[in-house]
Formats: structure tokens, sequence, C-alpha cells
């Protein structure tokens, strides 16, 4: 039987995941709550966003934040992603105890024992790994760190804008930088990086544009002037709503050819039915390369539960709450409902879920529970099954120990492990 999010078993244990299970779902062979995946939609994510890569000649290093899963990962190494990038000291090392050898950290590497976990991943000789830089401070204390344990660290120098997150504002501090960097023997300089998402206004595309062309001017001076210390220059941009402006600058710019351009979109491996879907909307709008490209993302994740009780007519409390889905970026949104085969009808009936109706909405929810608004006829009833589709799966996923993946059938075929 499966797993449910709060057991201990092996599959919490890193012992790998559980293969071919062949649970069924509408057949009540799995708890609920239970987070999904659909297989085949995530594979079609997988190829959408390779050929865009492709298409623009930019490398995929996929923000592995999103899922903090490493099965996750190798299928997106596995459809050609470049690298793998994360966000913080310990989902460095998860990643690279599963395989992933090389890893952008997109964020600065602060603290002794953060450092003394990048460390373990360097004693690797296969592992290239990459964090960012934006102060004098930070690459003195890298460098003390670093010169005792005699290993080198790549580093990439990250440029931000005014109001935004971290990063180097102007030019004279990104030269600040990379002459503190030239002290030190065990740094070595390796790039650039910047996150664009923190653009915002009816003008954002414009600005990000701008901002990523002074970004390659700044980078293409660096190189003149001979200020990396890496035969190629990594140059790294793009959450996952302007991934598309990013891959177009930097394939329209001239870059000198040592530079490798990366992108680092995260959410499109699983998408969503909220901002995700809207920017993507927007991306589909106007980059015609994307919509040459045929196809488009496709929401993959679902989270189950069950009608649990209809206290009121039209008021209906769902076994699903904030510990099971996310709520920071819009309520879950009804995507499925089922009735499960009752005891005195056909135990293995054909029938299959159907689309929510519209007037379905999920109005509030609480730790355990959510509260689903429906017409007082509608044909809805405790023990029927609501699938439920989310905005922002970042927020989805970190509450979930395990995800189920799923066939077009709603057979169970792999249960992974989340590293969060």
């Amino acid at each position: 039987m499966f797993v449910t999010k709060y057991q201990e078993s092996s599959l919490t244990k890193g012992l790998g995941e559980l293969n071919q299970p062949n649970w069924c779902l509408l057949e009540e062979e799995v708890s609920l709550p239970v987070a999904v995946l659909y297989q085949s939609r995530i594979e079609n994510n997988l190829n959408w966003m390779q050929k865009f890569a492709n298409a623009y000649g930019v490398k995929l290093a996929p923000h592995g934040k999103t899922t903090m899963t490493p099965a996750l990962f190798r299928q997106q190494q596995a459809a050609g992603a470049w690298g793998i990038t994360l966000a913080t000291a310990p989902q460095v090392v998860a990643a690279a105890a599963h395989g992933c050898k090389r890893i952008i950290m997109a964020n600065q590497l602060v603290g002794k024992q953060n450092m003394h976990l990048i460390a373990s991943v360097l004693n690797d000789p296969d592992a290239e790994f990459y964090c960012l830089v934006d102060s004098i401070a930070q690459v003195q204390q890298l460098a003390a760190f670093f010169a005792e344990t005699g290993l080198t660290l790549n580093v990439l120098i990250e440029i931000g804008v005014n109001g935004g997150r971290c990063g180097c504002r102007t030019p004279e501090q990104v030269d600040a930088v990379v002459h503190e960097i030239s002290l030190h023997s065990f740094i070595a300089l390796a790039g650039i990086e910047v996150y664009e998402g923190v653009i915002h206004g009816d003008n954002a595309q414009a600005q990000i544009h701008d901002f990523l062309t002074g970004v390659i001017t700044i980078c293409n001076n660096l190189i003149t002037q001979n200020a990396f210390d890496t035969r190629q220059v990594i140059l790294t941009g793009a959450g996952s709503a302007w991934y598309d402006v990013v891959a177009a600058t930097f394939a329209e710019a001239t870059l000198h050819p040592s530079i490798i351009p990366v992108i680092r979109p995260g959410c499109y491996l699983i998408h969503d039915t909220g901002i995700y879907l809207e920017a993507q909307n927007e991306v589909m709008a106007r980059n015609t390369v994307a919509c040459d490209l045929g196809g488009d993302l496709q929401s993959a994740l679902e989270v189950w539960a069950y009608v649990q009780s209809i206290p009121e007519p039209g008021h209906v409390i769902i076994g699903m709450g904030k510990r099971d889905v996310a709520f920071d970026a819009g309520l879950p949104i009804p995507a499925l409902h089922y009735r499960p085969a009752q005891p005195t009808t056909e135990s293995h009936q054909k029938n299959l879920p159907t689309a929510a109706p519209n007037d379905w909405q999920v109005t509030a929810v609480m730790d355990q529970h959510a509260f689903l608004s429906c017409p007082i006829d509608s044909d809805i009833a405790v023990g029927d099954m609501i699938a439920f589709s989310s905005s922002h799966p970042c927020l989805t996923f970190d509450k979930w120990k395990h995800i189920a993946v799923i066939n077009d059938e709603y057979h169970v075929t792999q249960v992974l492990n989340t590293y969060f």
C-alpha cells in the first residue's frame, strides 16, 4: 500500500525510489491526500523547454529548488540539461549525493558550516560547482576558509538592480569585487550571474533587456581584461517568468567565444494553473520561437483529496489544507471530480474522472481542511475524490516527503523522494 507523507520507510532514507508499484488511484489503493505527477506531462515539459533552449543556443541549468527531487533532476539531465541550479548548501549536498556533477548555487555562500558542506562536495574531483559573490567581505571570508582546505572555489559575480535582491549595483562595485578575487589563489572567477525576476512594471521587458545588455558589456570587458580565471566563462540568468527574454538577449548579443550562456528556469518542469500559467501565456504571446516549437507547457502536479463533510448545502469540507498544498499565490483550483465505486456497484467500474465544474471554488484553507463552495444542487458527496491544481509548485512540493508519479490511466508507476 502507498506510503503516506508521514511514514518513515526506506523511501525516506535515501535507498532509492519505489519503482512500478502499480497501485490504482481510482480504486483507492492510495492514501489521500496525495500529491501526484503525470509522467506524460513531465515528459512534455522536459522536451519543450530543452527544445526552446536549443533553439536559442543557450544551455539549460534548471533550478532544482522547485522540486528538490533528484529523480527529476536525473530526468532533466537525461533530456539534455547542462547542469542543475540550487539555492542552498544543503540542497547542493543532496543533489551531489544523487549524482549531480555540475551545480550552480544561485546564491551567496556565507557561513562556516555552509562552506564545510560545499567543501565536502568539492572533494569529489569530478564536481563542477559555482556559487555567487557580490562583496569584498564575502570574498575575503570565502578565501580564508578555502585556503585552509586547499580547494579552489569557482565563483560568479552577481549583478543586481536597485531595490532588488543581492548583487553588485554598479560597474565600480563589480571592479572592486573582481580585484579582491584576484588577490586570492583559492577563489577562481568563472563568470557573471543575474536574476531579472525582481524587475517589475509595465515596461519590465524593456528594462530587463537593457539590464542584460549592460551586464553583457561588463562580461565582455572583463574578458578583454583577462579578469576570469577559467577558460570558459559562464553568463547566466533567467527565472521561470522571463526566460525567453533572457535567452533572446543572449542569442542576439555579440558574446565573446569563451562565454557559455545559461538559463535557469525551474518551474517549467511542473508548471501550474496560476502564476506560471499566466507567465507562460505571456511568453507565448511575445515570443515567436516559443510558438514555433509547437505545443506548450502543461500543469503536471495535482493534489488529490476526499470530500470529508458537507455540513451545509453548498458548503463542502475537503480533507486537504495548508500542510498539503500551496496557497501563497492563489487558492487550490478544483480540476477533476471522481466518485469511487460503491460496495453495491461493480468493483472495477470503467468510469473516469470528469472535469470539476467551473462554479466549484475553494474559498479558504486551514491546516488540514479546505472549504469548497458549490451550488446547492451540485452532484457531490462525502467520499468523492477531487483533484486540485495549484499555483506556485515550489510550495506544494516542499510539503511532501514522497511524490507519486501516475500514468494517464491513474496508476502509480513510481514514488519519488523529495529532499527539502
